[in-house]
């Protein structure tokens, strides 16, 4: 039986600390304002000449070094973001060529915050189709340069930070009890306009003009009400379904990896679940909402810190624009 294990996991985040007392200083908020709507403390930014796809590159150096791979081992690349370097290419390419690996496939998911969940099962499926035996999958981000700084532009830019996360997979038979069990995926497009970037793009005539710039219309919009209550219900929901799909329940778990999305959103999941605060894991305080980088930099670290250790069961979780969302199971 063709099975996917996760051989090395690595990330990366900026070195400049971006507090929230640096952010009351530019708009018209304060640090105790965010800790309580959100959790956050800091975040990460990226220093100007600093692009995603370097963030991604860095973290796939530290995967590359903890599977104990070369970079020549990698067969396939795939990135997920919603900040690429360009509007296209995607960075898979351009992280494929940093690599130094031309000629092998890549592809880009731009399914936002669950983003790293959808590229984790295409993955997988890759390897247990036989297509490949090593695939390296990405989340990075680097949403600082596309926030607005200003009062106007407050309720997501004390939101996002910058960093990036990256996993090596490869194929196994599953006998030394590390492998991904399933995944289960869902979305609905009726939410759709409740997180978005609505302009630039194809449905406007013309794609991009000085107004939508100048009236803030290409910045991010969030509906949170909406957000907030869909997310405290669909990430309990299908971690159970992943759950209940495998005979498993919630007390099997060794830790859940949900997006870090807010922190309210975290524990209303948590409660939901019963399941005592040590088996959610929670960088957001040090890093914000790094979107499709949070999952594998929040696994990345548990692992560095010894929180999870070979064998453990996990559940990967994330809930974003779309609306999409998703879970993971997996016995790292």
């Amino acid at each position: 039986m063709r099975l996917t294990r996760i051989a090395g996991v690595g990330h990366f985040v900026p070195e400049r600390v971006v507090t929230n007392h640096d952010l009351a200083a530019l708009m018209d908020t304060s640090d105790e304002w965010i800790r309580e709507r959100t959790g956050i403390e800091e975040r990460r930014f990226a220093e100007p000449e600093i692009r995603c796809t370097d963030l991604g590159f860095m973290a796939t150096q530290a995967a590359i070094a903890d599977a104990g791979w070369r970079p020549d081992d990698i067969q396939f690349i795939i990135f997920a973001t919603l900040s690429p370097d360009m509007y296209f290419p995607g960075n898979g390419v351009l992280l494929q060529h940093e690599l130094g690996l031309h000629g092998i496939g890549a592809l880009d998911v731009r399914n936002q915050c669950t983003g790293f969940v959808y590229a984790l099962s295409a993955a997988d499926a890759y390897v247990r189709m036989g297509m490949f035996d090593r695939v390296l999958v990405v989340g990075a981000e680097l949403q600082s340069a596309g926030l607005r700084m200003t009062t106007q532009g407050r309720d997501t830019a004390v939101l996002f930070g910058d960093g990036g996360g990256a996993v090596c997979l490869e194929v196994t038979d599953g006998s030394e009890g590390s492998y991904l069990i399933w995944h289960h995926l869902h979305a609905d497009g009726r939410f759709a306009r409740d997180l978005c970037i609505a302009k630039p793009g194809s449905a406007n005539r013309p794609w991009i003009t000085k107004e939508m710039l100048d009236e803030g219309s290409t910045d991010p919009y969030m509906n949170g009400r909406e957000v907030f209550k869909h997310a405290v219900t669909k990430f309990p929901e299908v971690i159970a379904e992943a759950l209940t799909a495998q005979g498993m329940t919630a007390d099997d778990l060794k830790l859940v990896i949900p997006h870090q999305a807010n922190e309210r959103i975290t524990e209303a999941v948590r409660k939901r679940l019963r399941v005592p605060e040590q088996k959610v894991y929670s960088n957001i305080a040090r890093y914000g909402n790094t979107t499709a980088a949070s999952i594998p930099l929040a696994l990345s670290e548990a692992v560095k810190c010894q929180q999870v250790t070979r064998g453990d069961l996990l559940c990967l979780v994330a809930f974003g624009s779309g609306f999409t969302w998703g879970a993971s199971l997996l016995r790292y």
